[in-house]
């Protein structure tokens, strides 16, 4: 009987012999071999039972006959190998089931988070991107301005050695101005320095500021009259000029060069797109004089109200550089520019109002008298780089950001409330929207700092509305409504991603 129980498992053991076990079988092809394994197991059990059972029957004088019997017999070894082969089976099945189940559940368990991280990084690698080039960018900008500052006084130096014996604009030291010279700037790849070079009359003229009312512009303008005064008297201080008033006309037109009346002027008014004319005329003429101009490629773009190069250097590095001109307001912090105004026309005689200068002041007195660690230009820059391409400018949120840092104690600009000062900006900026007014920072404003020079009627101004389009016309507050919620969304994560990225840099 137990033999015969022997004999039909190793058929069974022969004639269906176990697949594969793999991670390619399915789960009905699994479930059938543990039933398999399991009723072997059992099979197993209950023949062993029945021989000990057998055993146990027999006396022990008849126990070793049967065993020499069966020791010389070949049934007996085939069913102890078959027994042998079974343990092992099952002990084999056993164990590949315990490797399947855990691969399947790591299969699983790595196949959710690869769902998951796509999402993560979908919401976090934009705003990793943009800490990190906020760090990075705050170092370029001080090496390149640096660099933009020699090479335009070494443009100036050399203009002023070029047209020394003409009746041109006299060039004064260039200013570095706009948001790279601030120590911020909205975007990394295409940063343009801008400086801004004042102007004086050249001898024998004299340059008048006229206020310009008729002119229907949001920012005050203005027109620079020019005059030619009399030399009869300083003939020996300017050598052999000749005296543009008390000498005939041909005489003057023979024997020396045109006054800026004949050259630069529309109807004794300083034309701004001809003064263009002659700084990128002079770029191209003097820019191989200019220090370190051999490392870089020039090339001279043309714009109408201002002097644009662009510089390539060995590397294929590109660097745009803006030289303004304008005049200065006595001797005040406010410039007459030839920028741009925000009117959709503006007249080439006129010279619109500027505060770039009193600007990039601001910025420097508030980056000598804050701590080490202060990160206002982190969220100015922040915020700035958040807002391209909404209804809200970068001089708009220039304009919050310069009322908060002059309201808000500087020693509370530490990194460690970066995220309080952040949501300090945006609270301004969303009361600033219900009420339709964001104020202009230079105009009208009590509290500026001693330290600037400002003419007497800024105090007493009426400060411009920066939002004065978004008041008159609802189709424009509700696209300013809409960006800000999206600035608010944006803004999250990047905080987050920028906190992260100050926690991990070492503190300067």
């Amino acid at each position: 009987m137990v033999l015969a129980a022997f004999y039909f498992l190793a058929f069974l053991g022969i004639v269906i012999s176990p697949q594969k076990v793999g991670d390619e079988l399915d789960e009905a092809t699994n479930a059938r071999m543990r039933r398999y394994a399991e009723e072997m197991q059992e099979r197993m059990a209950q023949l062993l039972l029945e021989i000990e059972a057998l055993e146990k029957q027999q006396s022990s004088m008849h126990m070793g006959a049967l065993l020499l019997s069966a020791m010389q017999t070949w049934q007996f070894w085939a069913s102890l190998g078959f027994i042998l082969l079974l343990i092992w089976l099952l002990f084999w099945l056993r164990k590949k089931f315990e490797v399947f189940d855990d691969s399947s559940d790591e299969e699983s368990s790595s196949s959710d988070e690869d769902l998951e991280e796509p999402a993560l990084n979908d919401e976090s690698n934009t705003s990793i991107s943009i800490a990190e080039s906020i760090q990075r960018q705050q170092v370029n900008l001080t090496n390149y301005c640096r660099l933009v500052e020699e090479m335009v006084r070494g443009f100036c130096r050399a203009c002023d050695w070029v047209f020394k014996d003409t009746f041109s604009p006299v060039l004064q030291t260039p200013i570095g101005v706009g948001s790279a010279f601030e120590g911020w700037s909205p975007r990394e790849g295409d940063t343009v320095y801008r400086c801004l070079i004042p102007m004086t009359a050249p001898r024998g003229h004299s340059f008048h500021v006229e206020q310009n009312t008729k002119w229907n512009l949001p920012s005050k303008v203005s027109r620079i009259r020019v005059k030619l005064e009399c030399t009869c008297w300083r003939e020996q201080e300017f050598g052999n000029m000749l005296c543009f008033l008390h000498n005939p006309v041909e005489e003057l037109r023979r024997n020396q060069e045109p006054s800026l009346l004949r050259t630069m002027c529309t109807r004794s008014y300083l034309d701004v797109r001809k003064v263009s004319s002659w700084f990128q005329q002079l770029a191209k003429l003097s820019w191989k004089s200019v220090p370190h101009s051999s490392s870089w490629l020039v090339k001279v773009l043309k714009t109408r109200r201002s002097c644009m190069l662009r510089l390539i250097d060995d590397t294929g590095s590109t660097v745009f550089v803006e030289m303004m001109f304008g005049v200065q307001q006595g001797d005040t912090d406010i410039f007459l520019s030839s920028d741009y105004s925000e009117a959709p026309v503006t007249p080439d005689t006129v010279w619109p109002q500027s505060c770039a200068v009193a600007e990039m002041k601001f910025f420097r007195n508030i980056a000598a008298n804050a701590q080490q660690d202060s990160f206002h230009l982190g969220c100015m820059q922040l915020c700035a780089r958040i807002a391209l391409g909404s209804y809200f400018t970068s001089y708009m949120m220039k304009t919050v950001v310069m009322h908060l840092l002059n309201t808000i104690p500087l020693e509370r600009w530490h990194r460690r409330e970066f995220l309080q000062r952040m949501d300090d900006i945006m609270e301004y900026l969303c009361s600033c929207l219900r009420k339709k007014c964001l104020d202009h920072f230079w105009l009208g404003n009590e509290q500026m700092p001693e330290e600037f020079i400002l003419p007497p009627d800024f105090q007493t101004s009426r400060p411009p509305n920066l939002f004065q389009h978004m008041a008159k016309d609802p189709d424009q507050y509700t696209q300013a409504h809409t960006d800000f919620h999206e600035l608010q969304e944006q803004l999250m994560p990047s905080c987050r991603a920028l906190r992260g990225t100050l926690s991990a840099s070492p503190k300067p």
